[in-house]
């Protein structure tokens, strides 16, 4: 553990590196997301309309998750390339918040499933299950069960290590949380357990969901376009999923080559914590006639009052048919 971590009892100096393509690449697509959904989140809070359906509230929840996990990750990603050194206990707090975000997407996006199922297949009961006291309770519930697994991972570090571990400096990285291997094999029964139950919901709502979507299609257009969302939803939880079980590859890959291990580490990161947190705001921003109608206004007209689209957008318009909810 201590040759994996670099630990010393004082800051060891700072190794000078130079950027490389690879870590500019992803400071480059990290400011890019942090951005685009920086931008998503403020169009969330500008409209009430948005802020009082149940769907827009959990995809607010996974940008929020998103952007605080991309924010984390990336500086340990910084910290590990050029070797800094941070004390323990800032460290430890880190990769428990990270422990606890990467799981709180996923489980957010079980729980839009359960909420489009039952929009879609149960209508008639649909305003009196979404309330304000049943999102409230799902959204305790989807960060309490995101936090089982950091809790317990950090409970057991903490009663694992010796106090004068906690006054020393190291590289932070995930695997230094990892003292005994029973620690890990706990962690990857819970993740397996999350990742099992995760995939028979998801499963079963879609099967739901593409069943009643083609059954209220009137023409193949509308049918194919449904089919394309619960693609590209499926296909972004797979991915959230397949990072659970990252770690333990990369773990495996570390004690083979050191070099290998680094490359790994960095095409999962753009496979796997990158690439399905980018699909969030296309499926749920860009693919959402509503909210792009709102986004684009602050994201073009709020810069140019006389623009093109400020004719259309839903602060002017009076037509109906553009915007449905009076700009509420």
């Amino acid at each position: 553990m201590a040759q994996s971590t670099n630990l010393s009892n004082n800051p060891a100096p700072l190794l000078s590196r130079p950027w490389n393509e690879k870590v500019v690449l992803v400071q480059v697509l990290v400011g890019i997301f942090l951005y685009v959904n920086c931008l998503m989140i403020c169009t969330f809070f500008k409209k009430e309309a948005f802020r009082t359906d149940t769907r827009y509230i959990l995809f607010a929840q996974t940008l929020f998750m998103d952007s605080a996990l991309m924010v984390f990750t990336d500086l340990a990603l910084i910290g590990s390339y050029f070797q800094i050194p941070v004390p323990c206990i800032p460290c430890v707090i880190m990769c428990t918040i990270m422990a606890w975000l990467t799981l709180g997407t996923p489980l957010t996006l079980v729980a839009m499933c359960l909420e489009r199922y039952v929009a879609i297949c149960m209508p008639l009961r649909h305003a009196s299950i979404s309330t304000t006291r049943t999102r409230l309770l799902g959204l305790v519930l989807t960060w309490c069960l995101s936090a089982i697994p950091a809790l317990i991972v950090f409970f057991i570090f903490t009663s694992s290590v010796p106090l004068s571990f906690f006054s020393t400096y190291l590289i932070c990285t995930v695997e230094m949380m990892i003292v005994h291997n029973w620690q890990a094999q706990i962690k990857a029964v819970l993740y397996n357990l999350y990742f099992v139950i995760m995939s028979i919901t998801i499963g079963f709502t879609y099967v739901k969901i593409t069943a009643a979507a083609k059954g209220a299609s009137k023409n193949n257009k509308s049918a194919s376009k449904g089919l394309r969302t619960v693609v590209l939803h499926a296909f972004q939880l797979l991915l959230c999923l397949i990072q659970l079980l990252c770690p333990y590859i990369e773990m495996a890959i570390m004690k083979i080559d050191y070099m290998l291990f680094i490359n790994v580490r960095y095409y999962n990161f753009i496979m796997f914590v990158l690439a399905p947190r980018c699909l969030s705001p296309l499926i749920y921003g860009l693919r959402d006639a509503k909210f792009l109608l709102i986004l684009r206004y602050y994201a073009i007209c709020g810069l140019n009052k006389k623009g093109y689209c400020c004719k259309f957008c839903p602060l002017h318009a009076k037509n109906e048919k553009i915007w449905p909810l009076n700009g509420k």
